[in-house]
């Protein structure tokens, strides 16, 4: 019978262990259960839920700017913020086509941003501008790029992207050059360089617009006004091919309340609803310009026409009789521009264009070489320290033990990579190595210090007494570790960011499972059940 007040540091080991198993091949890993196209070959070749990042799976890391910039630290009004935008808009919108959604103001910040670059609008024009709104501001407080606020916003959005095409163990992270500009780096295993240029490298703004027939003479061109934008929309049930009720693919969309009850008072005013069929426009193909006698909903994404159509007469007749309950369907061209739409919707709009500066490919058969050999070194670093750990203590009692606490620390920070989707590169695979060395380090310090002593550990107050002094040193150790590794960890430094979380982690399981644990093993090997007391 195992005394469980004695050995409750091993039982939790292996507990954890067991979790850790579940984690790597069960059902609760965070790549369990995946079934895209993206990540077949990754399942069929590999029994595990760990997610591969582009040195171990292949890929496309993208390297871009938001275009922008800022004035900031500036003084003006908080409530003035409505103010200040419509003024720059109306000094900006005639020469450089400036539109309300291209400035933002940022009262939390004290800034304000203009979502153009310099090269579109001089930042004189700019600051001109900001100083007709009543805006006390000059050139050197406008910088290029936009504020730390539209760079989170723009990583929610291209985190979202990804994830709704179902491409695993991508990330989205920011870095800074040492010139202080900020740059958004995508990393997208499984996708080659243009698939991923074109899904990041637009702000996929989508709104509905109404047109109407111009009743000016020689005109070229309906008016229109913006009907829909994405605030407006409640649930995106997703996109469908053709059907019955369809005769081309479509996206369904969710009104809110609010929008809903615009929507049917508009379409109603603008007497869309009585239009005859001849009066409204039959369909609109991708980059199709509407008939300025005709009525039309447009689908602009980015400023681009993507799709275009009149009313059916049922759904002409809801409106009219106020059944309108919300539910829109957006037609499209093909089923891909269908589910490029629906990703659109579902993942928002980026607050700008992100310029793309570099971008790399890494081929899926160079990829696959990088896995054996990272495997191979992490397996020859615990042999090469295992053959010394014999040698030195010429005891399999204490070498044994010492190796499979060592391995089950690793196996331990592999199931928490499975378990949180982390996508492992060559910096984690290096992060491995570093804590089966440093880990191993920690075991031989515990064992010194009892086994070159053990004629005078005789009871278990003394084993204990050794045990805390060799821990206290384990432990001071780890904290300068941490401590070392956590501007890495916190900064965006690329590679090293993965090295240094990986080696705190690992440090951490030492410190708090493994290394306990272990202690408990010596203690089972030098004193017997009467001993301990």
């Amino acid at each position: 019978m195992i005394d469980v007040r004695d050995n409750w540091r091993i039982l939790m080991l292996v507990v954890l262990c067991a979790l850790a198993a579940i984690a790597l091949f069960g059902p609760i890993g965070a790549g369990a259960g995946e079934d895209t196209s993206a990540n077949q070959t990754q399942q069929f070749s590999d029994p595990t839920n760990l997610q591969y990042g582009l040195d171990l799976a292949g890929g496309t890391r993208v390297r871009g700017q938001l275009d922008g910039q800022a004035a900031e630290d500036v003084q003006f009004e908080r409530g003035s913020g409505s103010e200040i935008q419509s003024t720059v808009v109306s000094e900006l919108e005639g020469e450089y086509d400036v539109e309300p959604i291209d400035v933002r103001v940022r009262p939390q910040l004290d800034a304000i941003e203009l979502y153009r670059t310099t090269e579109q609008v001089p930042k004189s024009e700019f600051v001109a501008a900001l100083n007709e709104a009543g805006v006390e501001a000059n050139e050197n407080d406008v910088r290029a790029g936009v504020t730390e606020t539209s760079r989170e916003q723009a990583v929610e959005v291209l985190e979202r992207r990804i994830d709704e095409t179902g491409l695993g163990g991508s990330s989205v992270t920011t870095t800074q050059s040492a010139s202080g500009e900020y740059f958004i780096v995508v990393e997208v295993p499984g996708a080659d360089r243009t698939q991923v240029e074109e899904l990041i490298g637009e702000p996929g703004r989508v709104q509905i617009l109404l047109a109407s027939p111009n009743g000016t003479e020689n005109a070229t061109a309906p008016e229109t006004e913006v009907l829909l934008e994405e605030n407006d929309l409640l649930r995106i049930p997703g996109a469908s091919p053709a059907d019955e009720t369809s005769e081309l693919p479509y996206v369904s969309i969710q009104l809110t309340d609010d929008a809903a009850e615009r929507f049917q008072e508009r379409m109603v005013e603008s007497g869309f609803t009585d239009a005859s069929p001849g009066q409204q426009c039959p369909g609109l193909d991708e980059g199709e310009q509407p008939n300025p006698d005709q009525y039309c909903l447009i689908t602009v994404v980015d400023g681009n026409i993507t799709s275009g159509a009149g009313l059916t007469a049922e759904f002409a007749s809801n409106l009219e009789a106020g059944n309108f309950d919300g539910g829109y369907r957006i037609t499209t061209g093909s089923m891909d521009e269908a589910r490029a739409l629906e990703i659109d919707l579902r993942a928002g709009a980026l607050p700008t264009t992100l310029s793309i500066e570099s971008s790399s490919f890494i081929s899926p058969s160079t990829a696959q070489v990088f896995k054996p050999l990272a495997l191979l070194t992490a397996f020859l670093a615990w042999l090469s320290v295992s053959l010394v750990v014999y040698i030195f203590y010429r005891d399999v009692r204490v070498a044994v033990p010492m190796l499979v606490t060592a391995a089950s620390e690793v196996f331990l920070l592999l199931g928490f990579a499975a378990a949180i989707g982390m996508a492992l590169d060559l910096s984690h695979i290096a992060g491995f190595i570093a804590v089966i060395g440093t880990g191993l380090d920690d075991l031989i310090i515990m064992a010194d210090e009892i086994l070159q002593r053990r004629d005078e550990v005789k009871t278990g107050r003394i084993f204990q007494s050794r045990f805390r002094k060799a821990f206290w040193i384990i432990g001071m150790a780890a904290g300068t570790t941490i401590i070392a590794m956590s501007p890495l960890a916190v900064l965006s430094l690329g590679d090293l960011r993965g090295f240094a979380i990986v080696t705190i982690v690992g440090v951490l399981i030492g410190v708090l499972i493994t290394r306990p644990a272990y202690g408990d093993v010596l203690r089972k090997l030098m004193l017997d059940d009467v001993k301990r007391k």
